[in-house]
This record gives structure tokens, sequence and C-alpha cells, in this order.
């Protein structure tokens, strides 16, 4: 390793440019869910094995410049822009200046980092540009992939085809994304299908894809004693079978499916209540307009009496949330992975997941999670069905999806896994014949 020593540590920075990134996230607030919990755990663990992390982001309306996550992380934000928010999709034209900031602020306090690490395409092109500033080797996490993104939308929503480019900008991005993972030195993918499209959309080769799952914290998330289940069921006033969804207020998070396959189940099970935790402590117009769409047709639809609508789960509850559901689905049209999915299998609740993301591949049906087509109602409902029915494989995916989540996606191994890369030795290589090696294919 050749960073300089701050504190007697070797130093990494992250970067991670869109979004409210902050040591206590605004979860659910505009560009800010899944990607930001991820690098705050990613830091925090990484600190854990030995380094100072920097956490690089952007610095708009009245937030700090510094704010310190614990002893050894802290996140700093560089301004650029103006002061207003402004969506990711359009942060790259401010990034030159960004850029430019954080390299006079690097140099002015003298820091020196082992490796940079940046996440999605904006903070890659930030990144890439530290990195040959800085010379210093460049891994990239992009989470999703605009060529997946957008072959999805389109198939999706044909008639929205008018207006995509719009509101994602799919040209720019994936212009940007060929740049990065040319440039870069590792492209971390987080999934089996992420790394296929990276050879076959990007053509990048194999030896510079390093497959890294995300994790979650599993000092926070496991399962409780039936007792202690029982205790938190009463607290949260659940009833009867509870089907828990929650997350983004995002057209892509398929809320609406997950309505319409509830309404299949309530039919055939009345007893069953859906619970659901949309968006972050404070919505934009559009997501207010989002989510009175949704409740018109839960009216629409009679469900009024079993449908809650709770808002957003304070990040310090979430756990008990999952335990205390008897259900939890993924219903998602698009997903690069699904953290919350994985959140709700360690906490032993049975997950039922969607066909269209990343964690698809890497569980087995009825051993793990269920998954059902995610354009399909009936399927989803009485997939949904099968758990609310049948004791004996709900039973079954508590215990084994928890153990697979343990043994697969902590962030102590994924740290160590991004450590190993830098160092050398790899992670999951991708074979030439689409096998996967371990431990994806562990046999559980």
């Amino acid at each position: 390793m050749n960073g300089q020593e701050y504190d007697g540590l070797p130093r990494l920075a992250l970067i991670s440019t869109h979004g409210y990134v902050a040591s206590d996230p605004p979860l659910g607030a505009a560009d800010t869910g899944g990607q930001v919990v991820y690098v705050l755990e990613l830091a925090k663990k990484l600190a854990q094995l030995g380094y100072e992390v920097d956490i690089y982001t952007r610095q708009f309306e009245i937030q700090p410049q510094i704010d310190e996550c614990n002893e050894r992380v802290r996140i700093i934000r560089i301004p650029c822009g103006g002061r207003d928010f402004i969506p990711k999709e359009y942060l790259y034209r401010s990034l030159g200046e960004w850029c430019e900031n954080a390299a006079r602020y690097i140099h002015l306090h003298r820091h020196s980092y082992t490796f940079i690490n940046s996440h999605y395409w904006d903070a890659g092109i930030a990144g890439q540009s530290l990195s040959t500033a800085l010379s210093v080797p460049h891994i990239h996490t992009p989470h999703s992939l605009g060529t997946w993104k957008k072959r999805q939308m389109l198939t999706d929503y044909p008639e929205l085809e008018g207006t995509l480019e719009t509101e994602f900008n799919f040209r720019d991005r994936i212009s940007h994304e060929r740049a990065i993972y040319d440039a870069c030195d590792y492209v971390v993918a987080t999934t089996p299908d992420q790394a296929d499209i990276l050879k076959r959309d990007y053509h990048v080769p194999s030896a510079r894809i390093h497959m890294i799952p995300p994790g979650y914290d599993d000092s926070r998330f496991f399962p409780v004693s039936a007792a202690s289940r029982a205790l938190l069921r009463q607290r949260l006033g659940f009833d009867g079978k509870v089907v828990l969804g929650l997350g983004r207020l995002a057209t892509n998070k398929g809320y609406d499916l997950l309505i319409d396959a509830f309404a299949v189940l309530a039919k055939r099970e009345p007893e069953t209540r859906l619970f659901l935790a949309l968006g972050g402590t404070e919505l934009n117009d559009a997501e207010e307009a989002m989510l009175g769409n949704l409740r018109a047709k839960v009216a629409r639809t009679r469900l009024s009496d079993k449908v809650v609508f709770s808002g957003y789960i304070p990040d310090e509850d979430l756990a008990d949330y999952y335990r205390a559901a008897d259900i939890f689905v993924l219903s998602s049209r698009y997903e690069p992975f699904g953290m919350t999915a994985i959140e709700a299998m360690a906490c032993g609740t049975p997950t039922v997941i969607t066909t269209n993301g990343g964690l698809f591949r890497v569980v087995n049906y009825g051993r793990h999670a269920l998954f059902a087509d995610p354009f399909d109602k009936y399927d989803l409902g009485i997939t949904m069905m099968k758990l609310a029915r049948h004791e004996k494989l709900s039973g079954r995916l508590s215990r084994m999806g928890a153990h697979k989540a343990r043994s697969l996606f902590t962030w102590t191994g994924i740290a160590q896994q991004l450590i190993a890369t830098v160092e050398g030795r790899g992670c999951v290589q991708i074979l030439e014949d689409n096998e996967w090696a371990e431990p994806w294919n562990d046999g559980d």
C-alpha cells in the first residue's frame, strides 16, 4: 500500500456526489437511498480494517463542509453548481467545477490516498479525474447500468419512450459510463447480471471486472425469538398476516403492482394486511402526487381497511419492522440489487423478490426466497398467498434466508473483498463459461 499515513493509518477516498450524503442521511429524500447506506456502511467497515476514510460528496443548500461519522470516517462536502439540489441525471454538468475544488482541497490539506472508490456514474466522472490528478488507483462501482435501465424501461413503459430521455438522460449517461469503464483500474459489479452487461454492452474485459455484492449490517439485522417477535408485533400494532413493502417513492418500485397483487391475496386470505412505508421524511411534489395515486388505488380496490400507509420508518426502527412482518415483498420492476430484501431475509422474514433484479440470480426459489413476475399481479399475489398459507414453507425461508444473508452479504466481507481487489488478490472472478465461482453457488 502506498497511501500516506494519517494518525498511523493509510487513507482511502470514497466518492458519492449526488443526493443527501450525511452521517445520518434522510433516506427517502431525493436521490438518497440504498447507495448512500452502501457507501456509509462500507466506509465504516474499511475503517475497522485499519483505514482512515474520507467520503467526498457535493455541498449544497446549507450543509456544513465536514460531517464526522466516527473517529475514522468523515464526509467532506465540496461545492459546485450553486446552492440548489441538482438531480443525479444532470449533476455531471457541474462536476468539472467540483473536481477543481476537490483537488484544491486535497492539495491544501496534503491528503494522500491509497485508492479512490467512486459510486454511480456521476461520481465515476469525478473519481477518474481525481485519480489522474493524484496518480492513485480508481475503482468504480456503478450500482446500476444505463444500458440495462434503458432497455428495461423501454420494454416496460413503451408509451413513455418520448419522455424517458428527458427524464433519465440515457444518451449522456451511457457515453460517460463507457469512458469511465475504459479508464478506471477496476469495475465492481454487484450482481452476476451486471457483470454480464459490463462485458456485453460496454466491452469491459473480464480481468478488470470484480464481483462484490452489496452488504448489510449484521449487528442490526438478525432474527429474534418467537416471544420477542410477538412483543414487537404488539408494540407496532401488527394484526393478522402482515405484508411489508418499503422504500423510496419512485416509478420503478412497483408499489401499484403490489397493491393490485395484495388485492388478489386479500380475496383468498382475508386476514392479511399490507403495511406500506413509502418515501422519506419530506416529500417533493412528484412524490406527493405518486403517494396520492397509490392511496386512490387502495380506495378504488376497496382495501382501505386492510392497507396502512405509515410513512417513513426511522432507520433505528427498521429491523423491528422487518422482524414483525410475516412477508416482505420487493416489487420493483427494475432493481439493480435490492438491499431491503437482504435486510429482511437477514431478520428472518420470508421474502418475495422481483425477477427483474440482481438478487434473483443469487437465491434459490423455495429455499432462500420466492420470486414473481413484477408485471403480473396474479403471479405476485398467489406467490404471497403460498407464504400466508404454508407455515412449513414460510419457516424454511425464514431460516435459510437468514443463513444466506449471513454467509454472503456482511459489510466486513465486502470491505475485505474491495481491499483484496486493490492488493491484487482479487475477489469473486468471472469465468468465461458464464459459471460463477464461490461463494455465489454455495449450495445453501
